[in-house]
């Protein structure tokens, strides 16, 4: 699978997150409600945020967010194989400005993500905290549906301790 190709619908183009967009993405984070229910409420200080910001170029399967309207860098998001069970993909490490909260965006660039995740992978995972409210019905209202540990497809579960595991499967992708 190519992790990082570059996608686009009417509202956003994703390409490869480069080096080059630290400064402008760190412009689209660096907002502390953006961060206020993740695990890492600190992420919008410039010396946390270039921890995050390197591992997502160390990852080589990050995107940058674009409104194609601005042009703007308006948030990231990216791909990780999953560990266990090589026909699942994982989609995380999102985030968007608030002036791009409240579905619009988020599912224009994720419907684009999961289009392409399915042309390689059966599944979608979303590994969420289990504070974060608002990125659950992010997710559920994608079609997400929460993976019960211990039981249906409890392997392609990501065991953290805070963590909560979602799910899109091809076959029920529309």
């Amino acid at each position: 699978m190519h992790l990082q190709p570059t996608l686009e619908s009417e509202l956003v183009l994703l390409r490869p997150l480069q080096n080059s967009d630290f400064e402008a993405l760190y412009q689209a984070a660096n907002d502390p409600l953006i961060w206020e229910l993740h695990q890492n409420p600190d992420r919008w200080q410039k010396s946390v945020f270039k921890n995050f910001f390197q591992g997502a170029i160390d990852s080589e399967g990050a995107f940058a967010i674009i409104d194609k309207i601005s042009q703007d860098i308006i948030g990231s998001s990216r791909f990780k194989v999953h560990e266990v069970d090589k026909t699942a993909v994982e989609i995380g490490w999102t985030f968007l400005s608030r002036a791009y909260w409240g579905g619009r965006y988020n599912k224009s660039f994720k419907s684009l993500m999961i289009d392409h995740a399915f042309t390689y992978f059966d599944h979608v995972l979303f590994n969420v905290d289990h504070n974060n409210y608002r990125s659950q019905r992010a997710v559920k209202k994608l079609g997400g549906h929460l993976i019960d540990r211990k039981g249906e497809m409890g392997h392609l579960h990501t065991p953290k301790a805070t963590g909560l595991t979602f799910i899109i499967s091809k076959q029920t992708w529309s």
